[in-house]
């Protein structure tokens, strides 16, 4: 009968007040990365937050303050080890580092929410949809910079297959593909591939890129007639 006599209808409404906080500010962040199609998007970010809002308010009704804030400290290292699982490293570029970091703010966002800070959740919430909103064009704009051989780290290069009797068609839609995603080209070779086609390599001025956006220009040129295969690849300079 203890689950009846732990019944107080006030805490309930006090829990049900931060969880729903925690939900709706957890789905904000969410929302962005699963618009711009992330690993962890609308559900992982609000389970994220709802789960620490719940062990933070748990903890809270149970033993006060003092106890919320020990476990506070668990949360932020099981999240730790949550955003560890959403990174991944693909041939030296590593990748998930931003939605990791994502994950650790939607779980401060919980937790604030479950210690019944609500204005500070939402506060929280809005610093976290700026990085990854009002951030990102100038992050772009510095990636895609040319920087000096010498002090670059990685070297991303697109790869074009084509007939040789293709090979200025295929150039073209290459051309076209990397200046309108504002990827400027620093060396370009041409090398025979077999008998009769040829490889266009290009390596890349900007020495940092966006995975998704190589990807869905290699997807464009494959879909071309007088494209044989198209793919990139990054690599250290090192």
């Amino acid at each position: 009968m203890a689950a009846v006599q732990n019944l107080n209808f006030a805490s309930l409404l006090d829990t049900f007040v931060s969880l729903m906080a925690a939900f709706i500010l957890g789905g904000l962040i969410g929302f962005e990365r699963q618009y711009r199609q992330r690993t962890a998007g609308l559900r992982t970010n609000v389970l994220v937050a709802v789960g620490a809002a719940v062990f933070v308010d748990i903890a809270n009704r149970l033993n006060g303050h003092a106890a919320a804030v020990q476990v506070v400290a668990y949360v932020v290292s099981g999240i730790g080890f949550l955003g560890a699982g959403a990174i991944m490293r693909e041939e030296g570029n590593v990748r998930g580092l931003n939605t990791a970091a994502t994950l650790w703010g939607s779980g401060a966002v919980g937790a604030a929410a479950g210690a019944d800070l609500i204005a500070e959740a939402a506060l929280a919430t809005l610093f976290v949809l700026a990085a990854n909103t009002l951030l990102r064009p100038i992050v772009n704009s510095i990636n895609r910079k040319p920087l000096d051989v010498e002090s670059a780290e990685m070297t991303n290069t697109v790869y074009v297959i084509a007939e040789r009797a293709q090979q200025k068609a295929a150039m073209l839609h290459l051309e076209t593909e990397l200046e309108r995603a504002n990827y400027p080209a620093r060396d370009l070779d041409i090398h025979a591939f077999g008998d009769e086609d040829v490889e266009i390599e290009v390596t890349l001025a900007a020495t940092s890129v966006d995975g998704d956006e190589l990807d869905a220009i290699i997807r464009n040129l494959a879909s071309k007639s007088a494209v044989k295969q198209a793919f990139w690849s990054p690599s250290s300079l090192e």
